[in-house]
């Protein structure tokens, strides 16, 4: 399941596939019964609009929940660009050889950071990854020698700049680690299959009897579709480019 939310068109055909199901089995479950009466037409009506309100009201509360999660990886996005650009600017409190080495060392984070952000390949952002761990004990170590050596107020400047640049990429992390809960979306599935199951059992044979039943299925894997794109962080159109972390890279070149 969680393969399927991470690949929205993945979802959409699935969704699709359920909810067709649902419909198809509603109408088969009518055809082995009679002839609903009016006055039980009234109560299953009731009882229809109540699910596909319901199944209205969570979809509503789901895309939410995606879009907050998905302004938050922008927000930190930005935030991570303005604590490296930050302690590229206080690195020049250091003693001259510290802030060479400190300067040289962001630079090669931000472009990882970049890459992070790009890279498609899985096995090629998990080295990535391995290479931001190691260069980020590196920039540590490379202020927390001078701060020892020379422990003064200027000094502590810099190391609570590195500090922050060290803790936003952790607030990115957790961010992008923050998604919908598969719990979330099972629920959605079971309402909406059962809604359809209902259109399915209520609509009358017409002309355009299936046209009736496939709208539904069509509209909800649409609004499924769009929900997964804009909680996946790498899996749909809808993603988080680093911007402000390119262009910090432009200026600082």
């Amino acid at each position: 399941m969680e393969t399927i939310v991470n690949h929205p068109v993945l979802l959409f055909l699935v969704t699709f596939l359920l909810l067709w199901g649902g419909s198809y089995v509603g109408s088969l479950l009518r055809r082995r019964h009679e002839v609903m009466p009016d006055d039980e037409r009234e109560d299953f009506n009731m009882i229809l609009a109540a699910m596909l309100t319901l199944l209205g009201l969570i979809i509503g509360f789901t895309f939410s929940m995606a879009i907050s999660r998905y302004d938050q990886r922008k927000n930190y996005e930005e935030e991570e660009a303005n604590a490296i650009g930050t302690e590229y600017l206080r690195a020049d409190l250091l003693p001259t050889e510290s802030a060479e080495k400190v300067k040289s060392l962001l630079k090669t984070y931000l472009d990882l950071r970049i890459q992070h952000y790009t890279t498609e390949n899985r096995e090629e952002r998990h080295g990535i990854d391995d290479r931001i761990a190691v260069l980020e004990a590196q920039l540590w170590e490379a202020v927390r020698a001078p701060g020892v050596g020379s422990p003064t107020p200027v000094t502590a400047l810099a190391i609570a700049g590195m500090n922050d640049v060290l803790n936003s990429q952790g607030y990115s992390q957790a961010a992008w680690w923050n998604r919908i809960p598969l719990a979330a979306w099972g629920l959605m599935w079971v309402i909406a299959i059962a809604c359809n199951m209902m259109i399915g059992y209520y609509v009358r044979p017409a002309d355009r009897y299936w046209l009736r039943v496939i709208v539904m299925p069509i509209v909800v894997s649409i609004s499924f579709l769009l929900v997964a794109d804009i909680d996946s962080p790498r899996g749909g159109i809808i993603r988080v480019h680093p911007q402000n972390l390119t262009a910090l890279a432009s200026s600082l070149k």
